[in-house]
């Protein structure tokens, strides 16, 4: 396993308070920003895939069949389920329209939120605007027949107090780990450390980060800018600076992680530079995504063609 570390690791571009991918050796960034479309397919090993798709209509249409596949599988003897994202969300409610066409019940099927919003310690509940647990019942589940429906008891939203959550894991099958790609590079609410105290000179290692559960975590600038731009129309002042996270150590337990590149959700650069530290095995927790690259099961990667984009200057 390389590890892209240095004796003295860079400040960050974007806040010198934090550990992120601008504090990566430049080498590996601008090898990573040298990467084709064509490249894509060479980048691929064992436990590593990767899926290039040519129009929205696929792209989303197979993101919802992942949560279909699982949910077909589920039977009394074998429950199993989706640990699912809140972006991208234009899956979900394809996801409700084949159950409801089908006929597929998911009376044993189960479903694990990845993260919520925490405001003064406690998670969000479901009316507040940005909550997630909210949107996965508005676009997906509120909308499936109340004859398929998932039992509520079967659905698992993180809180403030996560014991309960995390206990589930073990008591039922998590198939399929889906999710998207922040800005930090980030899957979930896992977003690099903050630049102090023991973690001043370096941040933690790929063995510290990957020993974290499902906790409360302070968020990086970028993602609250992020959060902002994607569903907020840049109102930043309205997005907590903390969320409650699935962990490193319940991602573990899923059989696969599956990741979907849009293109609106992280930059074209962003999108290369997860790809290259996996397809290396350069695990590096300032890129909290290449630490996918350690996952026992597989990974995949899935690309939408035109959301791939290009990092060359293109002044405006």
């Amino acid at each position: 396993m390389k590890k892209a570390s240095a004796p003295a690791r860079n400040y960050s571009k974007i806040s010198r308070d934090w550990w992120d991918y601008t504090t990566l050796d430049r080498k590996i960034l601008d090898a990573a920003a040298k990467l084709t479309l064509d490249d894509l397919p060479k980048l691929q090993r064992k436990g590593f895939k990767i899926n290039i798709y040519d129009t929205l209509q696929e792209f989303y249409a197979a993101e919802a069949l992942e949560y279909v596949k699982v949910f077909q599988q589920a039977t009394a003897k074998h429950p199993c389920g989706v640990c699912g994202p809140i972006g991208p969300t234009e899956q979900l409610p394809i996801v409700a329209q084949i159950v409801n066409e089908l006929g597929i019940s998911l009376k044993n099927a189960h479903f694990w939120g990845m993260d919520e919003w925490v405001v003064d310690g406690k998670a969000v509940d479901k009316k507040f605007p940005l909550g997630f647990q909210k949107a996965d019942l508005e676009l997906c589940f509120n909308r499936i027949d109340k004859k398929l429906a998932m039992p509520k008891e079967n659905m698992h939203f993180p809180s403030e107090k996560p014991e309960k959550y995390m206990k589930s894991f073990d008591e039922f099958h998590c198939m399929l780990m889906q999710g998207g790609q922040g800005e930090t590079k980030h899957w979930a609410f896992n977003d690099p450390f903050r630049r102090e105290g023991k973690y001043l000179d370096a941040p933690p290692s790929p063995e510290e980060y990957l020993k974290l559960h499902t906790r409360i975590v302070n968020l990086h600038p970028i993602t609250l800018i992020q959060n902002a731009r994607t569903s907020g129309g840049g109102t930043v002042q309205n997005v907590p600076t903390q969320a409650v996270s699935v962990g490193p150590v319940e991602t573990w337990k899923a059989d696969r992680v599956s990741i979907w590149h849009p293109g609106h959700h992280d930059n074209p650069f962003g999108q290369r530079l997860s790809t290259y530290m996996l397809a290396n095995k350069i695990a590096d927790s300032s890129v909290p995504m290449s630490l996918l690259s350690l996952h026992p099961g597989e990974v995949t990667f899935n690309f939408y063609r035109h959301g791939f984009g290009v990092c060359e200057v293109e002044m405006h």
